[in-house]
């Protein structure tokens, strides 16, 4: 872990850089080669979304912090697989980031939503405040199963990309709810939610009729989140080449969790190593800028990202997917079976067609993005290691 306050030029001359191996390397979905595609992995991992600590922005409610550097590690991690997923709705997997170049509108809206300040959907500023509801005092630090369900209720007022956030409780994935939640061809569920943020699409670029049309498809492009805990202290080998699949998977937004108390947004592997983006880099806080185009270039990991042995994982994590359509989902869960049948790849959870009869509630797990959650969220959000259920062998 490097000092939280080491500046961006100093870390460039600290990484490796790949290893020359034979072993396939995995981002996102992407199988590559070192020997004949390294230029492409590091553009691939280039054009990702990076967030750091940042210092110097507006005071959070405020009058609270004006940097996250020691306590911001997950929030950003939850920006970055979150950022993934508006990349893939809005720009595609193929897209990708050249230094210097202007890029289309689409993406400066993306970015514009996690912005330092309390008007952008996904900021710092949005995610803090929204865990204070739910009982995370600002500045605490969350696990990978807090922030999912934090920006889970932002994403119902992020009504341009119009998504489907589910997050699969108690490690079973149910696919009838997941059906049910995206075909629910409501136009937007966060307008009717919070009248008040309204002018904010605009604020964040995107005029309000953008993909109406697209807003009354049958589909509601879904993210999937499914908080895991793959062991008591460290990581059960038997998940190791469960997890590893999840990176090959074209619908993969990547794994949040890291070491103890510091988190990382993990993209891909190579062998035994875990490739990552690491946000405990303080930088300065970037201005909005009046043509909604801000300087982008900090938030782009230039140098080779760093990796770690997948056995120094915390079990802690969050396994994120993206389904742009129906049959992108559907073509995730044949993958999710067939994954169980690979020898020694234990599931990491269940996927079942309808809700299990063990669990009592029939809405614990699946609610419409305006309804009242408070009582499901205030069973998870203090309990990142006692409520999850050990996976055995």
């Amino acid at each position: 872990l490097f000092p939280a306050t080491l500046t961006y030029d100093t870390l460039r001359f600290e990484y490796e850089d790949f290893p020359e191996t034979k072993e396939p390397v995995w981002i996102l979905g992407r199988k590559y080669s070192v020997f004949t595609e390294k230029e492409e992995i590091l553009l691939d991992v280039t054009s990702r979304l990076w967030f750091t600590y940042r210092k110097n922005f507006p005071a959070i409610g405020g009058t609270g912090p004006t940097s996250d550097t020691g306590w911001g590690c997950m929030l950003r991690c939850g920006q970055m697989i979150f950022a993934q997923a508006l990349v893939c709705r809005h720009l595609g997997r193929d897209w990708r980031w050249i230094k210097g170049k202007r890029q289309m509108d689409n993406y400066y809206n993306v970015l514009n939503a996690f912005i330092d300040k309390k008007d952008s959907y996904y900021s710092i500023h949005q995610i803090a405040q929204m865990g204070v509801g739910e009982g995370k005092s600002i500045g605490q630090w969350y696990g990978p199963n807090t922030v999912a369900q934090v920006l889970k209720k932002l994403a119902t007022f992020d009504t341009w990309s119009s998504l489907a956030v589910h997050i699969a409780m108690d490690n079973t994935v149910v696919m009838e709810e997941i059906r049910r939640l995206c075909q629910s061809n409501v136009p937007c569920a966060g307008a009717a939610a919070c009248p008040a943020l309204e002018s904010d699409v605009l604020y964040n670029g995107c005029p309000e009729d953008v993909g109406l049309r697209e807003r009354l498809t049958l589909w509601k492009p879904l993210v999937l989140l499914i908080p895991l805990r793959l062991g008591l202290t460290e990581i059960n080998e038997a998940y190791i080449e469960t997890l590893k699949h999840c990176f090959m998977m074209p619908q993969s937004l990547g794994v949040i969790g890291g070491k103890p108390n510091s988190a990382h947004y993990f993209i891909g592997y190579v062998g035994e190593e875990l490739i990552y983006l690491d946000p405990h880099t303080t930088q300065p806080a970037v201005e909005p800028s009046d043509s909604g185009c801000p300087p982008d270039e900090s938030f782009h990991c230039q140098h080779p990202p760093c990796r770690m042995s997948i056995a120094e994982l915390d079990p802690s994590i969050a396994v994120g997917f993206f389904c742009n359509t129906q049959a992108d989902f559907n073509d995730w869960c044949q993958q999710i079976k067939k994954l169980s049948l690979v020898r020694g790849a234990l599931p990491m959870f269940e996927l079942v067609e309808r809700q299990p009869s063990h669990f009592s509630n029939p809405d614990v797990l699946n609610l419409t993005p305006d309804s009242s959650d408070a009582d499901r969220l205030e069973r998870f959000f203090d309990s990142e290691d006692e409520d999850f259920e050990i996976l055995s062998l």
